[in-house]
């Protein structure tokens, strides 16, 4: 077999290990230049079709702390196409996969009986088999990763996606951590400058109106009220105006 062979799709002569452990040299490098989830978790499903074999698309989906199903990425339409399925469904292996956090098998999507509604639907779309596996950081779930074959899928490809979804979920799980943390400082800091432009109109009334820091902040609340709008959307107006006057 040629060396083409061993690594487009393959895994020739190597061992499943050494796979997994030349695609995650990839990842760690694509991780110090990737800036988005987006392209981090696209990237992940590349390289699944590449690492276990027969694969003609795959997956991955995440779930947010409430269980719903949030950021999704996939090699083709025929993957979100089969994924949507299972979404509009409610059922489908791929969440079973997440919800229970197994390893899930389909030899035959069109006569497997666990899912008699989705599979015969994604046997329409020219799917043979399937493959999916749970997502979990320690004691977190964060959703399940999944290949779909045109063939059958085996014992050996199996164990090349728990071990390939094993390192994929240390990363998904740095991933989202950094963009939850992006999203939460994102939101101190505009809590911060709300806080900060109240500050800026109380001070300004206090002065021009005489009255002090109290009877300042009552009289934007009370602004607000009859507006029907926030105190920071009164105190940005506010502070506007006066810098219009000062200009």
């Amino acid at each position: 077999m040629s060396a083409k062979d061993s690594t487009g799709g393959g895994l020739g002569d190597t061992t499943a290990a050494e796979q997994i452990v030349a695609a995650f040299a990839r990842m760690a490098g694509m991780f110090l230049t990737h800036r988005t989830v987006d392209e981090a978790l696209a990237t992940i499903t590349e390289l699944a079709v590449q690492t276990v074999p027969g694969t003609a698309g795959a997956g991955l989906t995440l779930f947010d702390s409430a269980g719903e199903r949030g950021t999704t990425a996939a090699t083709s339409d025929l993957v979100e196409r089969a994924d949507a399925l299972q979404y509009e469904l409610g059922d489908g292996p791929c969440l079973t996969a997440s919800v229970e956090r197994i390893v899930v098998r389909v030899d035959d999507v069109g006569t497997d009986p666990r899912w008699p509604r989705w599979g015969p639907r994604a046997a329409a779309l020219g799917l043979v088999s399937t493959l999916s596996a749970p997502l979990v950081a320690g004691e977190r779930g964060l959703g399940a990763m999944k290949v779909y074959g045109t063939g059958a899928y085996g014992p050996r490809e199996e164990h090349v996606l728990t071990l390939f979804a094993a390192q994929a979920s240390l990363l998904v799980a740095q991933v989202v951590g950094a963009a939850e943390a992006e999203t939460v400082s994102g939101r101190i800091t505009d809590k911060l400058r709300g806080r900060e432009v109240i500050a800026r109109a109380t001070g300004f009334l206090m002065g021009r109106d005489g009255v002090g820091e109290h009877a300042a902040f009552l009289s934007l609340a009370h602004t607000a009220r009859e507006q029907r709008t926030s105190m920071r959307r009164v105190a940005e107006q506010l502070t506007a105006a006066r810098e219009d006057e000062q200009w």
